[in-house]
């Protein structure tokens, strides 16, 4: 049975820009699990209602919809143990949670970088709802929550330091090979990319050079979406 993943999409449908939802595209591929993706905007709210909320990633498997990327990861891997783990082990999913949680704070400190951008992807039907909902969340206008952003870049690249430090050790936060933490924390990375040419990372940074090897994962899937060179 094929799943289906509700993916936020920009103007471009083809341009998948969550963060939380490529978490849960990479951890669909490490479970080799054959996948639909649909095209969700901002906006399409109603498309959500069977699973009780308005926002993605929204699995459906069969006649169960699961929400949010926590719990649908967790869902995975129980329900398909037979495939490859996204933990590793029973341990591995505890410690995985606190990666889930460092990538939610990394959505919070990469917005004030491209959340103008952001804007320029959208559809135009989610620019009015985006800009006055976020607008909303932080206290300003977007122009001015990224206006002093190459500023904040070096307080921003030095707090990336306990990845780093990880990361010129082994080549993936799960060791040898990707595991859900790598994913949880590689979906904001990858969402910057998607909808800013800003560059938040060095060219020689480890956290870049992890971050290209999860870009080239899974035959090039993270690479192949449509994103700024950033």
């Amino acid at each position: 049975m094929v799943l289906r993943l509700y993916d936020l999409a920009g103007a471009d449908p083809e341009r998948r820009f969550s963060p939380y939802c490529w978490r849960i595209r990479l951890a669909l591929a490490h479970k080799e699990l054959p996948t639909e993706t649909i095209p969700w905007r901002f906006t399409d709210k109603e498309a959500l209602a069977p699973s009780g909320q308005g926002r993605v990633p929204v699995l459906i498997e069969g006649e169960r919809w699961i929400a949010d990327s926590w719990p649908i990861a967790n869902y995975l891997d129980d329900a398909h143990a037979d495939r490859p783990s996204l933990f590793g082990d029973p341990n591995g999913r505890d410690l995985s949670r606190y990666y889930s949680h460092l990538g939610d704070a990394l959505v919070a400190a990469i917005f004030p970088f491209v959340a103008l951008d952001i804007l320029e992807v959208l559809h135009e039907k989610d620019r009015a709802y985006f800009r006055k909902s976020r607008e909303e969340r932080v206290g300003k206008a977007l122009e001015a929550l990224v206006a002093d952003r190459d500023q904040r870049l070096p307080a921003f690249r030095t707090n990336l330091a306990p990845l780093r430090l990880t990361l010129k050790d082994q080549p993936f936060l799960g060791g040898k090979q990707p595991l859900y933490a790598d994913y949880a924390v590689f979906g904001p990375f990858q969402w910057a990319r998607c909808v800013s040419p800003f560059a938040l990372l060095a060219d020689d940074d480890p956290v870049r050079v992890w971050r290209d090897r999860l870009l080239d994962a899974f035959d090039g899937l993270a690479r192949a979406a449509p994103a700024f060179n950033a």
